[in-house]
């Protein structure tokens, strides 16, 4: 089957909030397409109805992604066009939808982005915080040790760091930052983007905490959380690195002195750990 006797897969962005934020191309893509696939199909009735879209919508989740797959496989290879959306935003940025894209792929089948609303980008655009270069982490885990360990791995990136949070463990997350990345880092926290109470709020992390803990409604709703990066030590010399590694490695294996080193200097564990392996004579 080539790719020009098959239907098209479309990645449709949808409004994070207010559903004027949808450009004219995606609804014209809705209206036309043979059928839409939707993450939640009662959440994106709304937005289909009030857009006056009457296009047949199939549940596509988490849960069904693997075994819809196929079936919307063979839709298309006959010929039919599919529009996916998610819940809001731009699908597969913490959403279903990878392994059908994936698929797609692989059988030849077009794969076209009709670009919008996405809640990571809208926040870094208003966080003051640098844009020239980010990272996105999705959500962080659901566990405090986890997330910890997530947290302590990102300790010396440079990159301002992306996270969504849902509201029953924002407050949980902040503290686990706090306990990492220390009370003085900057952070940023966008909640509810586009809607009513939609609220940026820029600050310590000791300051957010602080902030949300004293009103519970800055609590509720979806969050992106936006944290600076680190400064770039600029004492943090190669000479200097090599100098506290020679110590530490006197009692330490590898990737300890590499990670207390990197703590020290604020270098990049990385590079630190590069560096010790070549004086332990592994690299």
């Amino acid at each position: 089957m080539t790719q020009d006797q098959t239907g098209v897969l479309y990645i449709v962005s949808t409004p994070i909030g207010n559903l004027k934020d949808i450009t004219l191309r995606a609804i014209e893509v809705l209206k036309t397409v043979d059928f839409i696939c939707a993450e939640d199909t009662r959440h994106s009735s709304l937005l289909l109805s009030h857009y006056e879209v009457k296009t047949k919508v199939f549940s596509f989740h988490n849960y069904n992604e693997t075994q819809k797959t196929n079936k919307i496989l063979k839709k298309l290879s006959q010929g039919e066009s599919v529009a996916l959306i998610s819940d809001a935003g731009t699908p597969l940025i913490s959403d279903p939808g990878y392994f059908l894209v994936k698929e797609a792929k692989l059988n030849n089948i077009k794969v076209v982005p009709v670009p919008g609303a996405s809640a990571l980008i809208a926040a870094l655009s208003v966080s003051g915080l640098p844009t020239d270069s980010f990272i996105f982490e999705g959500f962080l885990s659901a566990k405090s040790k986890q997330r910890q360990d997530k947290l302590s791995c990102l300790l010396n990136e440079t990159k301002t760091t992306i996270f969504y949070e849902s509201p029953h463990r924002i407050l949980d997350s902040l503290i686990d930052m706090q306990k990492v990345l220390g009370g003085e880092r900057e952070i940023v926290i966008a909640r509810e983007i586009t809607k009513v109470f939609e609220t940026i709020k820029d600050g310590s992390i000791d300051e957010i905490i602080e902030f949300v803990k004293a009103d519970a409604n800055q609590q509720k709703g979806e969050f992106v959380v936006l944290i600076k990066g680190t400064a770039v030590n600029q004492d943090a010399t190669d000479e200097k690195i090599i100098s506290i590694l020679n110590l530490l490695l006197q009692d330490l294996p590898v990737k300890k002195a590499a990670e207390i080193t990197a703590k020290i200097t604020g270098a990049r564990k990385n590079h630190v750990y590069s560096e010790a392996l070549k004086i332990k004579g592994q690299g």
